[in-house]
């Protein structure tokens, strides 16, 4: 465990410590200044050893999940039914032997319930753990490494219809390159697929190194042709910035390439100097190729949000890219911007009297509550839950003290997004109403499952696991293509699929890395291996 964090800022650390409240009103955070504490959430056992690759599984025997809960009601009343025969039975409450007995036996029961949820949980991972298996392995990662590495560029070709078929070279842009590298690292930092998962990964690494990287201004192009030769947009926005420092991390990770981490710790550096906001926290987003500020008003490649504005959006994969940077540079600097960056994620973004999060602000956090940013989108929500989690693990400090915020944003997400009748999530609605935008897109589903897990292995409370095989069971059943590879993109009310399988935004990060999650966590509950 690392040292602790000094609890007392100085006054101008302080001062650059405010965030908004609901009515755009100064507010303090503590959250930057939070006592290091041993991690309530350990990495999944197992994490960067060898395992075996899936084969397909059969699904394993199980009861009906009306039958599992009505044996889990059953257990509990008993248990109620007995606590209360005890305390009559003690007879005068005065009497301290009867009362200690009464305690102890109470505490006794009490295990007892811990380990029906156990039993319960143990019971969903033998279940569902090989269909995540055979859906990462036997769907997910054949479609990406068999359809889209190319060899003859370097680099993904990422330009897939509805049936998988290459529609044409295309472009190559920043955001999906890297996190095909981060999907084929990860793969192979987890023990799948030998070596060649890896060999994967490296031919994105060396074609962001070689084609994408400015060699003159630092950072990387948006978007270049399929050779890497032409730059068609060379624009800065942080949002793929922070996917490169993510891949070239993850890739380290995997491969332990001291040139990826070099190269990845230029780049945070890049974002240090020319883009972290020293007095409002934070990073600006939007950037000339020499990373001069773009002019205000100016529409970014990002939803059309100029200079003079932030991104709850892109601020969430900040939080991700610096999490796993941290895990691979160890650089106090990083550690700090990480804490910073919890403290945004977890307040800033957060309307507190929502109990959700918002995407639109100014420089100085004030929220732009007008148009299509009046809106919660619930599989950002989750993300937010699950990567604010593993980057409070990273960072040395306990993730307890966010508990209730990841309780109200989880639960706003299902009262208006849920699909109770058939499971999975919509995609997006207005305040404090039932969603609007009912398709049910393939990332959102992939963030629910990985929050759901999470939040039952941080709270044990049932309702996040049943939410957690609702989503999974409406994913196998409407929204993976079983017969040509990956997930749709859009499943739409009608039942129908929407969206190409692959394009610009559309890679295997999601699903994939959603897969090898949920695997992790659930290994522990059955034995791991």
């Amino acid at each position: 465990m690392q040292a602790q964090l000094n609890v007392e800022p100085t006054r101008a650390e302080a001062d650059r410590w405010w965030m908004m409240d609901d009515r755009g009103r100064r507010a303090r955070s503590a959250a930057p200044y939070l006592k290091v504490l041993p991690s309530p959430c350990p990495l999944p056992e197992g994490e960067g050893e060898d395992s075996a690759r899936p084969a397909s599984h059969a699904p394993a025997p199980r009861q009906s999940r009306r039958l599992q809960i009505e044996n889990l009601r059953y257990s509990r009343l008993q248990i109620c039914a007995t606590l209360l025969r005890l305390w009559r039975a003690c007879g005068d409450e005065t009497s301290p032997p009867r009362r200690w007995l009464f305690v102890s036996l109470a505490a006794a029961l009490g295990c007892c319930c811990v380990q029906v949820r156990g039993q319960d949980f143990a019971s969903v991972a033998k279940t569902y753990r090989p269909k995540l298996e055979t859906n990462l392995m036997g769907n997910v990662v054949p479609f990406w490494y068999s359809k889209t590495l190319d060899e003859k560029n370097g680099g993904y070709l990422l330009n897939h219809d509805i049936e998988g078929r290459l529609k044409g070279e295309g472009t190559k842009m920043i955001v999906t390159q890297a996190r095909q590298v981060w999907l084929f690292s990860h793969l192979s930092r987890l023990g799948y697929g030998g070596h060649s998962y890896l060999e994967g990964a490296g031919l994105g690494y060396r074609f962001l190194k070689a084609k994408m990287w400015d060699e003159k201004n630092g950072g990387f192009y948006w978007e270049v042709d399929v050779t890497g030769d032409k730059k068609l947009r060379t624009k800065k926005h942080l949002y793929g910035e922070c996917f490169a420092l993510y891949a070239l991390s993850e890739y380290y990770l995997a491969s332990g390439n001291q040139d990826a981490l070099g190269l990845a710790t230029e780049l945070f550096k890049v974002l240090e100097e020319k883009a972290h906001d020293k007095t409002y926290g934070g990073y600006r987003e939007w950037f000339n190729e020499d990373w001069t500020p773009a002019p205000p008003g100016e529409s970014s490649y990002m939803d059309s949000v100029g200079s003079e504005f932030k991104l709850m959006n892109t601020h969430l994969h900040v939080l991700e890219a610096l999490t796993t940077f941290y895990r691979a540079s160890k650089l106090p600097l990083a550690r700090e911007r990480l804490l910073e960056l919890i403290a945004i994620q977890s307040n800033a973004v957060v309307r507190k009297g929502l109990g959700a999060c918002t995407d639109k602000y100014r420089l100085n956090w004030e929220p732009v509550l007008t148009g299509d940013f009046a809106r919660v989108s619930y599989g950002h929500d989750l993300e937010n839950i699950w990567l604010l989690i593993d980057a409070c693990q990273a960072a040395g400090i306990s993730t307890y003290p966010l508990l209730d915020l990841y309780r109200a944003m989880f639960d706003y997400s299902m009262k208006y997004g849920f699909d109770e009748e058939q499971g999975g999530f919509f995609t997006s609605g207005a305040f404090n109403a039932s969603a609007s935008s009912r398709e049910k897109t393939w990332w959102v589903q992939a963030e629910a499952l990985v929050s759901s897990l999470y939040m039952y292995r941080l709270t044990q409370e049932a309702k996040y696991l049943r939410v957690f095989q609702k989503t999974y069971d409406w994913v196998e059943q409407h929204q993976v293509d079983w017969k040509r590879g990956e997930w749709y993109e859009n499943v739409m009310p009608d039942g129908m699929p929407r969206g190409d399988k692959a394009q610009a935004w559309k890679g295997g990060y999601h699903d994939g890395r959603a897969l090898m999650e949920c695997i992790e966590i659930l290994k522990g509950a059955t034995g791991g291996g």
